[in-house]
Parts: C-alpha cells; sequence; structure tokens
C-alpha cells in the first residue's frame, strides 16, 4: 500500500466527463489499497474568467479580494470531485487550503508557504477516506484568504506530499511528461523517461510551462519524490530523480520561452554603487530581473542590459524614473519585446565543452542572430528574434539528435 499525493491541473478536470474520469482513476487506485490526497486546481480555464471579469467591474482590485475570488474555482472543484467519488462509493472529503493547514504570508496574489499542518487531511486519510484539497491557496496570519499564484496546485502538492511522507508525488497535466522539446513544435520531440531534478530546474527557469519552477525548487529541496504525467492517457510518464545513478546525456532537451522582454540602459556612468541604484529601484517598483550583462564602452561609461517577463516588463518605465537615470548619468533606456529565448539543457554539458559552441554555429548557419547569451553549468540561452525561435528550437533538436534515446 502505497501513501500517494495526485494533483489533477485545470484541462485534467475541465468538465464533467473529465471530473468523472478522474475520480473512476482515483476509485481504481484505492481499490487496489492506496491511500490517495488529492489536489485539484479550477476546472478548465476558470481562474481566467474569474480574472477577467474582475477586470470589468474594478480597476482598483484590492489584493485580499481578489485572492478571495480568484481561489473560489478551486472550491468548486474539490467539491464536485468529491461528489463523483461518492457516486463510485468511494468515501472523500473536500479541504480548502486553510483547513488542509497550509499557512501562508500576507503577500496577496503570490503568497509564500510558511507551514503546513494537515492533520485533517491526515484525520481522513486514516479513516479509509480520499482527501481532496484545493490548490494554490492557504491562509495568511491574519486568517485572510492567500493566492499562491500561477502554477500554485504543483506547489500545493509538493507540499502536501512532504508533510505526509508520501512516497510520491504525481502531477498530472495534459501532457505525457517531460519531452525533449515542445511536441508541438517538434513531432519527433521524445518523451523522457527520467530526468534530474537540476536538468528541469533549467528547463522550466528557461520557458518549460509545466511543472510550475516552485514546485519543482521544493521537491528537490524536501526530498519529494515526482512523477509528471498524463491525465488524459494514464501511460507512465517522467520520474525525477537526483541524477547521480543515471547516464545522464550531454543534452536532455530544448525550450524556448517567448515571455521575454530585453531592456538596456544607455551610457550609465563607470563608477562604484551605479548598478545598485539601478537594480534597487527596480526592486523597490516589484520587479523581478532574470539576465543581466553590463558592458563598458570606449568612452568610461557602461550599458546595462537585462531581461523581465512580459508582465514585470510593463513596470519597467515606472521604475526607472527620470530622476533616477539622471543621477545614473544614463542617455537613455531601450526596450525589445519583440525576442524570445532558447535554451539547451543537459546534466552532462558541464564536463563535455563545445556544446555551446555547436548551439552557436547551428543557430548561424540558420541565419538566427544571437542577441544576448547567458549560460549555467548545464544550460546555454540565447536571445533571437521572436519570429526565429521555433526555427532555433527545431534546428537544435536536430543538432544534438534529441529524437534518438541515448
Amino acid at each position: 500500500m502505497a501513501l500517494l499525493v495526485q494533483k489533477f491541473g485545470g484541462t485534467s478536470v475541465a468538465s464533467p466527463d473529465r471530473i468523472k474520469a478522474v475520480a473512476d482513476q482515483v476509485a481504481r487506485r484505492v481499490r487496489l489499497g492506496d491511500q490517495i490526497a488529492l489536489v485539484v486546481s479550477a476546472m478548465g480555464k476558470e481562474t481566467d474568467d474569474l480574472l477577467h471579469v474582475a477586470d470589468q467591474v474594478s480597476s482598483s482590485k484590492p489584493g485580499r479580494e481578489m485572492d478571495m475570488l480568484i481561489t473560489a474555482g478551486e472550491r468548486k472543484a474539490i467539491a464536485l470531485v468529491c461528489m463523483a467519488l461518492s457516486d463510485l462509493g468511494i468515501e472523500a472529503e473536500s479541504f480548502t487550503g486553510s483547513q488542509a493547514g497550509f499557512m501562508t504570508d500576507s503577500n496577496h496574489r503570490n503568497a509564500k508557504i510558511v507551514d503546513i499542518n494537515p492533520f485533517r487531511v491526515s484525520e481522513a486519510l486514516a479513516e479509509g477516506k480520499v482527501a481532496v484539497v484545493a490548490g494554490s491557496q492557504g491562509v495568511s496570519p491574519e486568517k485572510n484568504i492567500t493566492f499562491l499564484g500561477r502554477g500554485g496546485s504543483d506547489t500545493t502538492a509538493v507540499g502536501l506530499a512532504k508533510a505526509l511522507n508520501a512516497d510520491a508525488c504525481e502531477l498530472y497535466t495534459d501532457v505525457s511528461g517531460v519531452y525533449t522539446a515542445d511536441p508541438r513544435l517538434v513531432p519527433r520531440a521524445r518523451k523522457l523517461d527520467a530526468i534530474s531534478y537540476d536538468e528541469l530546474l533549467e528547463l522550466t527557469a528557461a520557458g518549460c510551462p509545466k511543472p510550475a519552477l516552485r514546485s519543482v525548487e521544493l521537491a528537490h529541496s524536501w526530498g519529494v519524490n515526482l512523477h509528471i504525467r498524463s491525465a488524459f492517457t494514464w501511460e507512465i510518464g517522467t520520474f525525477v530523480s537526483e541524477g547521480d545513478d543515471m547516464e545522464q546525456p550531454v543534452v536532455t532537451a530544448v525550450t524556448h520561452d517567448s515571455d521575454v522582454v530585453k531592456h538596456t540602459v544607455s551610457s550609465v556612468k563607470d563608477e562604484p554603487g551605479q548598478s545598485a541604484k539601478l537594480f534597487g529601484a527596480l526592486v523597490d517598483a516589484g520587479i523581478n530581473v532574470d539576465v543581466i550583462v553590463q558592458n563598458v564602452a570606449p568612452n568610461g561609461a557602461t550599458d546595462i542590459t537585462f531581461t523581465t517577463n512580459v508582465e514585470e516588463g510593463s513596470k519597467v518605465a515606472a521604475g526607472l524614473t527620470a530622476q533616477l537615470l539622471e543621477d545614473l548619468g544614463a542617455q537613455g533606456v531601450s526596450t525589445n519585446a519583440d525576442i524570445a529565448s532558447v535554451s539547451i539543457v543537459g546534466g552532462s554539458m558541464r564536463s563535455n565543452p563545445g556544446i555551446a559552441a555547436r548551439m552557436f554555429e547551428t543557430l548561424a548557419e540558420s541565419d538566427i542572430n544571437i542577441h544576448l547569451i547567458s549560460t549555467s553549468p548545464i544550460r546555454v540561452s540565447c536571445l533571437v528574434d521572436a519570429n526565429l525561435a521555433e526555427t532555433a528550437v527545431v534546428k537544435l533538436h536536430d543538432t544534438f539528435e534529441l529524437d534518438q534515446a541515448s
């Protein structure tokens, strides 16, 4: 008998038929003797629909009320899943994030988990029930409902698996696992049987949309066994491990991210403290920066380039005030949103020189110009024109023969 935490995303429970299919799968596992705790997202695009309604009725959208609104979708879904299980003769009990013991900070719209005490979930499991927990939510010290942000149901599932000391955390999505590339772009993309935490962290940070980056970080930190699989085919998916016992390929996968904006602050005075002023102001404006590159010009000034996602990028103009630019001695700020990031990731890249050069050669042969390069020991990322990103993914997948199992 295994204790499993299973997370089902919005597409997995998008309709009554899908909810019944999930309930049927869970019932089969229960009858085989497993203990199951479910984490469920809102149905389909319901969260987007709620956000759209909020835009129509309010311009201020207070954080507390937005969290109350957004988390309503998950509460609806857990009740429906329990009803479907009941019809199959399976006892089930639903729990909101606060009822499941998820304590968070007070940051609305993107709260962080500070403690998990799932005693009510444990009691339900001990009584032979399926515990169905609302994803992506908790309660603040002020007893306000909080939302963990986009992808928060993955984070809820990992946290619950850690708190329950579950044997595994299964993340069910609309894809069969982690692929060597987006199969919609590369038909020959291959599903990976296994991947290391480090590789998956780099992939999710570089644009792979599932699972959520934050959940992978926590799973790695907490030692939670992850299994990423499809809720539509129920086939075995991709297992995530430390990777120490695996013969890792030089390049495991290629991914891309179109949610990128490049900003360049030109001709900043080249003297100590200027970067601190610049990025301190961005922090004060609540802007999260990704890649940073600084170049010294011949005239002794420096250009500072950094990237953000599109949502953060919309705040940059407000953060870089005229007074700040004057203090920096900067001549101006240029922004390019018509770009994308293309990355290759592989656990053995650190011990195989020449991989970056092959990537650059492939892009050059495809007449794809590189705007900016960033690296880690197991990742190389290039900013390219957005309209060429998909071509770059296909070419790199071919170059490194990722359709062939190592």
